[in-house]
């Protein structure tokens, strides 16, 4: 993979950045466009909801199904200390 642009932003104590300008339009995103964030070891990636494959879409929409699931009082005090 090359680099083909790099530029810094800050974090604000919401946890928000605003992508600068030139990495936006690189990258086509316009406002109002959904992305989504991925994190490995060693990077974190911001790619447009169309480059996701048919597995993570699985996956992110699992997510929701099982938060109905799994986001409860019980499972709040189960994980509360780990």
């Amino acid at each position: 993979m090359t680099l083909i642009d790099f530029r810094s932003a800050k974090i604000t104590k919401k946890g928000q950045i605003s992508i600068p300008k030139e990495i936006r339009e690189l990258e086509n995103f316009k406002e109002g466009s959904k992305i989504v964030i991925l994190a490995y070891d060693d990077r974190i990636e911001l790619r447009s909801m169309d480059q996701l494959d048919e597995k993570i879409s699985t996956a992110l929409a699992s997510e929701k199904v099982l938060k109905k699931e799994w986001d409860t009082e019980e499972e709040d005090e189960a994980w509360k200390d780990l």
